[in-house]
């Protein structure tokens, strides 16, 4: 077309009686086809303005007989806007097609293909079947990669036609094409098709996918991040497999595109769950973390996709850059959602090695002007205390000396990390309560009172006036937050054990508890004003036992995600769902979840805590919704017919998979920790986790506080 700048001009709105005078206008006397050029360049600026251009269907149709590429691509860029709104005349336009489709020049052929799949109206589809399947064997590869990707949109305006007519097959053998642009495409179409709930299930054997990695090298950075993406659906039947899968592809780490550096990743942390080598392990891992690094040099966008990732991979791979600390400390021109993402992986990131370099950035952060970014700083020292039992020292020192600031946020959120700590280092640090003390009147977040009152309550033998504080902090109880109330109510009664002979502490804590059973409508507060009550009324020693029992210590372990979650979510690395920390199924209607695929080479970590896809079957039939008023009886209120079998139905399964080989466990997951053991659920074997529901609630007594019959014999049966 013209050169850049120079088709301004056409973009000025027009008449569509000018524009049809002006066409009927250039059938004469316009040899070299310029004024019907300039007319259509006019129509298409117009329509891309947003003005309504479908009166002139007939006039642009009859340009099609130009033998101009320029002028043939502009009416056919007319047609995909109009032809679906124009159905009753787009049988015009038919003639044209198939004639350009057996045209000579191998761009006319692909651009008569590709302009008859976007426009998905039975007649046009009826008369592109056979024209699609000669071109999908086509001799140019430009046609044959423009066809792969029409089998797709077939496949979405009319999947049965297109399982018919056998084009997935035809796909399926234009992966092994001697064209690497042809290859990407087809696997590009084969990997839409397999991700719809109605569709094919997409699967690799080993022979096609060494000649996917053939190909790799030779495809354009999309048709590397579509191959990259297919092998996922290689599943490794022995550890040899997926080593030397992982061995070839991870040269693609030093590609400079990072989606494809992402793919990459995501790819080679699926094979090694697959994996048995531990040297060969470590050294993936080793390669990972400067890619991951250099992306970081990025645009702000860029780099908060890499640290989102970056930290679900280091919570399953720590090695990846567990040496790299140093590069997630914050810059003063970061924006704040990259701060707080350095920050938490910072924190993720931390051990006895780095801990005084980590603790040093933290304290600089907490002084900085950003609200959110220093309370963020400040809870992460206290979680730094948890986390590294070596640095807790330090930590409460700074958490001291950020107190001594009066700040009010950074006080309250010091007091609300200080409570965990307590808890965490039973008796070692209660030293410090006093100073807490005094801050009290600066707490007016209902997460830093309730912290404050049950530091309050659980040392009231320590605190000589807890008293008097309890008195100060219940003076407003009924127009407290319900966190606050119910920490009042637990600190009212652990004060009460510990000085049950005051006639102050007694008045106190009757009256705390007559608001809560008399005066406030939260029910989970009334029960344990009813609760509390009764233990101190029918055995206050008991009451005691209970409330004041030995509590199990904080440990990091909370903040680990769950392992077969996070094995899950690594499937979808580079994705919407690497940034949510959500499966796209839970966000995205009709996406395909993934998981690991149970076979001999999965680590038995792994395959521990499996988690299980069934793969959802739409409905065959139309959806109906009843309308207002009675039902009417009606024979076609019949159930719909049994679904057929996954396994047995015709037509649904494009296995390009070997044959599944018997469980067996081989090797191990090198890369799990103590940590991980430790937190590590119980893999699930039901396929309906609330197949129990309907008998869930059969059992409780009416007053009872638990299913009935499961107290045991040294319990003292207070209800």
């Amino acid at each position: 077309m013209s050169g850049q700048g120079q088709d301004a001009k056409f973009f000025t709105r027009g008449k569509i009686q000018e524009f049809r005078a002006e066409l009927q206008a250039a059938e004469t006397k316009d040899k070299k086809f310029t004024k019907r050029k300039i007319v259509l360049k006019k129509i298409v600026a117009n329509i891309t303005m947003g003005n309504d251009m479908s009166a002139l269907f007939t006039d642009v149709v009859q340009c099609l007989g130009t033998p101009l590429l320029e002028i043939k691509k502009m009416v056919y860029l007319f047609l995909v806007y109009y032809g679906r709104a124009k159905a009753e005349q787009i049988h015009l336009v038919i003639p044209s097609f198939l004639q350009d489709c057996n045209d000579r020049n191998p761009l006319i052929r692909a651009l008569a293909i590709r302009t008859m799949s976007y426009i998905p109206i039975p007649v046009v589809i009826d008369s592109l079947t056979d024209q699609l399947r000669h071109h999908l064997k086509d001799r140019d590869a430009y046609v044959r990669k423009t066809a792969a990707i029409c089998v797709a949109k077939i496949y979405a305006a009319d999947p049965r036609k297109a399982e018919r007519h056998g084009f997935v097959e035809l796909l399926r053998d234009l992966m092994v094409d001697s064209n690497a642009t042809v290859v990407a495409n087809a696997v590009a179409a084969l990997s839409e098709i397999g991700d719809r709930p109605d569709g094919v299930i997409f699967k690799l054997n080993l022979t096609v996918a060494n000649k996917l990695l053939t190909a790799l090298g030779e495809s354009s950075e999309w048709g590397q991040i579509y191959i990259l993406d297919s092998l996922m659906r290689y599943v490794p039947e022995s550890h040899a497999d997926a080593e030397l899968m992982g061995e070839r592809v991870v040269q693609q780490l030093q590609h400079a595109n990072s989606a494809v550096v992402l793919t990459t990743i995501k790819l080679l942390l699926y094979l090694m769950n697959y994996m048995d080598n531990r040297t060969l392990i470590d050294y993936i891992c080793k390669k990972m973390g400067p890619p991951l690094v250099t992306m970081l040099s990025s645009g702000p966008e860029v780099q908060y996709v890499a640290l989102r990732n970056i930290l679900l991979i280091i919570q399953r791979r720590p090695a990846v850059l567990k040496n790299d600390v140093k590069v997630f400390f914050c810059k003063y021109n970061d924006p704040v959602y990259v701060k707080l993402a350095k920050l938490e992986i910072m924190y993720r990131l931390a051990s006895e090695e780095n801990v005084k370099e980590v603790l040093a950035e933290l304290e600089e952060y907490a002084s900085e002007v950003d609200i959110d970014f220093v309370r963020k700083s400040v809870r992460s020292i206290g979680r730094l205390a948890i986390k590294v039992e070596a640095t807790a020292d330090a930590c409460i020192k700074s958490l001291l000396s950020l107190i001594d600031t009066k700040v009010t946020y950074v006080v309250q959120e010091a007091i609300i990390v200080t409570k965990d700590i307590f808890r965490r280092y039973p008796g070692k640090y209660e030293g410090i309560i006093p100073t807490l003390c005094e801050n009290l009147d600066a707490l007016d977040e209902p997460e830093a009172k309730a912290a404050m009152i049950w530091i309050i309550g659980q040392f009231a033998n320590r605190i000589d006036n807890a008293d008097e504080l309890m008195d100060d902090l219940t003076y407003n109880f009924l127009e407290e937050s319900t966190e606050v109330q119910l920490a009042l109510v637990t600190a009212a009664v652990k004060l009460f054990i510990f000085k049950s002979s005051s006639d102050s502490v007694k008045a106190l804590v009757h009256k705390v508890l007559k608001w809560t059973t008399e005066e406030v409508d939260n029910p989970d507060l009334r029960d344990r004003g009813f609760m509390y009550w009764r233990l101190l009324a029918i055995n206050p020693g008991v009451a005691g036992e209970i409330v004041l029992a030995e509590k199990p210590p904080i440990t990091t372990d909370a903040d680990r995600m769950d392992r077969g979650a996070l094995d899950q979510l690594l499937l979808h690395t580079g994705t919407l769902g690497s940034i949510y920390h959500k499966n796209p199924e839970t966000f995205i209607r009709n996406a395909a979840g993934k998981a690991l695929t149970d076979t001999p080479a999965l680590n038995p970590h792994s395959r521990q805590v499996l988690v299980p896809i069934q793969r959802v079957q739409p409905p065959t039939g139309p959806v109906v919704v009843a309308g207002p008023g009675p039902i009417e009886p009606s024979a076609s209120n019949k159930p719909p017919p049994p679904l057929p079998d996954e396994a047995t139905s015709p037509g649904n399964l494009l296995d390009l998979d070997g044959e599944d080989g018997e469980d067996s466990v081989h090797g191990g997951d090198d890369d799990e920790t103590e940590e991980d053991s430790k937190a590590r659920p119980a893999a699930s074997a039901a396929a309906d986790p609330y197949a129990s529901l309907d008998s869930a609630f059969g059992g409780y007594a009416v007053d009872g506080s638990r299913p009935a019959g499961t107290r045991r014999a040294d319990e003292d049966p207070l209800f």
